[in-house]
């Protein structure tokens, strides 16, 4: 991950789903999904592990299991 010009952006080279083997558009969306979901998240999470841990761990999890992947590869850019 990198800053440029104050704004999160992620690369991915090394894939062959488009030709030019570097992705940026997806990850990135894909890391600020991931942030704003986790800002509502992680706190809940927190809330429910207080009375039931593995139910907390799968909330607080959430965005960096499902989230991210589902948005990053959504966009093959």
């Amino acid at each position: 991950m990198g800053v440029g010009l104050g704004v999160p952006f992620c690369i991915d080279c090394g894939t062959h789903r488009n030709p030019c083997r570097c992705r940026v558009v997806g990850p990135s969306l894909g890391f600020l999904a991931l942030v704003v979901t986790a800002v509502v998240e992680w706190p809940v999470g927190a809330l429910v592990y207080l009375f039931r841990h593995h139910k907390g761990r799968r909330i607080m999890g959430h965005p960096v299991t499902v989230v991210y992947p589902s948005v990053s590869n959504a966009i093959p850019i």
